[in-house]
């Protein structure tokens, strides 16, 4: 029978659930993904960061803003920084390396600054990059989804 206390008490935790959810459907595609699916993940959380840090920006709801940029600096510091091999990437390890610590130089600055063209531009730097990484296959043969 219907309840409109609990019906009403549902409406209120439905973010929650569906946070959770995300939650799970987030741990479940990182257990059964593969390396390069991984790395693809980050660039893609990093895009979603930097979407909602906009939207955040736009409508003045600075502790969201300051969340998704602190997300997108977390992406790029702990996930694709630090997946870095240094010493057997030569150059190009070296070069990425210079560019998300610029990259995340700019997202501290676009919070401080509540800057929307500086996440364009960390966008920008790392598009390429993203698209770059899923027009590959991964090292396995196998096509990520």
């Amino acid at each position: 029978m219907f309840n409109p206390t609990l019906a009403a008490s549902f409406g209120r935790q439905q973010p929650r659930f569906a946070a959770a959810y995300r939650q799970i459907g987030a741990e479940t595609g990182v257990a059964a993904a593969t390396p390069h699916r991984l790395v693809a993940m980050l660039y893609d959380g990093f895009m979603e960061a930097l979407a909602e840090a906009r939207g955040a920006m736009r409508a003045r709801e600075i502790e969201r803003k300051g969340r998704a940029i602190n997300r997108a600096i977390r992406i790029l510091e702990e996930g694709l920084r630090g997946g870095l091999n240094l010493e057997a990437g030569g150059k190009l390890a070296a070069d990425l390396n210079d560019l998300y610590g610029y990259v995340t130089l700019r997202l501290t600055q676009a919070n401080l600054r509540n800057d929307e063209a500086m996440l364009d531009e960390c966008q920008r730097l790392l598009q390429p990059l993203r698209e770059a990484w899923m027009s590959i296959s991964s090292p396995d043969g196998r096509a990520d989804a």
